[in-house]
């Protein structure tokens, strides 16, 4: 379990007074999360800003709940400690390979290195879960990423502190269709297990009665939470699937690949389209301000880096891998500071329109 909240600094004393208030939207997509890792160890020792809101999905939602833990044992060290020490684990418990290469693909199959997109392993994976469900090849409904969470998260402290960022974790409904939002008080390891479900390789997760699938499916991650609430303005989105792609897909992995980015990115671009129409309508005069605000949207990305990852990357656990994702999500967290801190608090530092529509 997790260190104990009596032995903490209080994390309040650890906010700058002059820092800028954001939210935070954090994109699923398994290993690929460790660039968000990077991305917020970033932002956190940078420290000019105050994150106040965050919704997540999926690894976006691991990542959310482990920093707001962290936070709130240690402030800001805190937070950077406890995002190393869930990514280590991650790595060290070899979670997701251990779901991808069980023993009976090992003794046939042997790829090198990294889990690659073209090692005979996945494929016969990839066949696997097309033809057996999770009940049929995981009746025992094993999912070892819910030891790693418990492990690092204390949920009832987590739940309970004051001083936490408002969290928003979004998960799918199975049988509605809808998407569901756990809030602060919702925390808890299966909530996180919802958000991160994939139905292709876990068992659909059940909370008071309803069965829940990955995020991703209805809000990749969702933004509305953050209109709705009341706080800042500015909503900083870290995206890990690429919108664009400027070559045409054509080999089996390359297709399965886009398909995945376009369906994972689908919800986040409708959201974002309404926020566009919006704020045009604010710019125009045509509706009321005092009913209507205008969002600041700011983008963290690397497109460049993320487009050359394959989707069977998303299930990899060596640490080599996840360390050079982090360092790209610090990269583009400083090149984004160094761009558009001064923006913060008074305009969007994206043009929604060439990105988003």
């Amino acid at each position: 379990m997790s260190s104990t909240p009596g032995s903490a600094v209080d994390p309040a004393k650890a906010k700058r007074a002059d820092a800028k208030p954001v939210a935070l939207a954090l994109q699923g997509g398994g290993a690929h999360g460790a660039f968000t890792w990077g991305v917020l160890d970033k932002l956190l020792e940078d420290n000019r800003l105050s994150i106040e809101a965050i919704s997540a999905t999926s690894a976006g939602a691991m990542n959310a709940v482990v920093m707001a833990h962290g936070f709130s044992l240690g402030g800001v060290d805190g937070a950077r400690a406890k995002l190393d020490e869930f990514w280590k684990a991650i790595s060290n418990f070899g979670t997701l390979s251990s779901l991808v290469r069980p023993a009976f693909f090992e003794k046939w199959f042997q790829p090198a290195g990294a889990f690659a997109d073209l090692s005979p392993a996945f494929y016969a994976f990839q066949a696997l879960t097309q033809t057996l469900s999770p009940y049929q090849f995981n009746p025992l409904n094993f999912n070892p990423l819910r030891d790693v969470l418990t492990s690092v998260v204390d949920f009832e402290h987590l739940k309970a502190c004051p001083v936490t960022a408002r969290l928003f974790l979004s998960a799918t409904n199975v049988r509605s269709g809808k998407i569901k939002i756990f809030e602060n008080k919702d925390l808890s390891a299966e909530a996180v297990l919802a958000s991160a479900c994939l139905p292709y390789l876990f068992q659909a997760v059940e909370i008071d009665g309803e069965h829940y699938w990955d995020g991703g499916y209805m809000g990749n991650p969702a933004i509305f939470p953050l209109i709705y609430r009341p706080g800042t303005r500015d909503v900083v989105i870290v995206h890990i699937n690429p919108i664009e792609r400027p070559t045409l897909p054509r080999t089996a992995p390359e297709i399965l690949d886009r398909i995945n980015e376009i369906s994972f990115n689908s919800s986040l671009l409708r959201e974002m389209r309404a926020i566009a129409f919006v704020s045009r309508l604010i710019a125009e005069g045509r509706v009321e301000t005092d009913r209507y605000s205008n969002m600041l949207i700011h983008s963290i990305s690397d497109d460049h880096t993320m487009s050359n990852l394959g989707v069977a990357s998303k299930l990899d656990p060596d640490w080599d891998f996840l360390c050079t994702l982090r360092d790209a999500g610090r990269r583009a967290a400083a090149q984004w500071l160094d761009a558009a801190y001064d923006e913060i608090g008074s305009k969007s530092s994206v043009d929604l329109a060439k990105i988003y529509l």
